[in-house]
């Protein structure tokens, strides 16, 4: 299932509730302030801070 790029424009980092980029290669949302990326699982984002994973813009 593919990941709807029209749910960009509703949803947010649930900590510092900052807007989210979309890597499709990694299906992962990407909070940039806070290095945190958000798995997307069957194409819904899974937003929750303990299940994020830390993000590094040179991986």
């Amino acid at each position: 299932m593919a990941f709807d790029k029209k749910l960009l424009e509703i949803v947010a980092c649930p900590v510092c509730k900052g807007k989210l980029e979309y890597n499709k290669e990694k299906q992962q949302l990407i909070c940039k302030a806070d290095r945190l990326a958000y798995a997307i699982d069957d194409g819904i984002p899974v937003l929750l801070e303990n299940k994020a994973t830390p993000w590094n813009e040179e991986a």
